[in-house]
């Protein structure tokens, strides 16, 4: 007799079992997993183009150049995010930590040289942001594989 695969609480499917497929999914149902998949990348890309667009105004009148700049920003940040969330999973746990250090060390470069400093210290603040995330994230993805060196979810 052939088993059936368990249905999704939400939309009365077969389950999947790949990346989107996890604990979230399960916790708060598929739709609302999609949902918050989105809702990271869109969230922090307008948090970020409006931190860029305050910080590159100097405390100046808000311009349509300031605004559209703010917009810019918001849309790379939540692309470049949504492209290394997508790959990201897909490499080796080094090449994995690697590639959210450069994400976040190349982030956080650009806002810190939105405030006037100086290219030397700009480049090692955001060195040092960069080591921080790295050392975590490899850390985590290190403690979270089994033997044959998958994640475990």
């Amino acid at each position: 007799m052939a088993q059936a695969a368990p249905a999704s609480p939400v939309s009365g499917t077969p389950r999947t079992t790949g990346p989107d497929s996890g604990l979230m999914a399960d916790f708060v149902g598929e739709r609302a997993a999609t949902v918050l998949k989105w809702a990271g990348p869109v969230a922090g890309g307008l948090v970020y183009g409006f931190w860029a667009a305050a910080i590159n105004r100097h405390a100046d009148a808000v311009t349509g150049w300031n605004v559209l700049f703010g917009f810019v920003c918001a849309i790379v940040f939540a692309g470049v995010w949504t492209g290394v969330r997508a790959m990201a999973p897909l490499m080796r746990r080094e090449l994995h930590a690697l590639l959210w250090m450069a994400f976040a060390g190349i982030a956080f470069g650009f806002i810190y040289s939105q405030s006037g400093a100086s290219i030397l210290r700009c480049v090692l603040m955001s060195l040092a942001v960069a080591a921080g995330v790295y050392a975590t994230l490899f850390y985590r993805y290190y403690t979270h594989e089994d033997a044959e060196g998958h994640r475990v979810k």
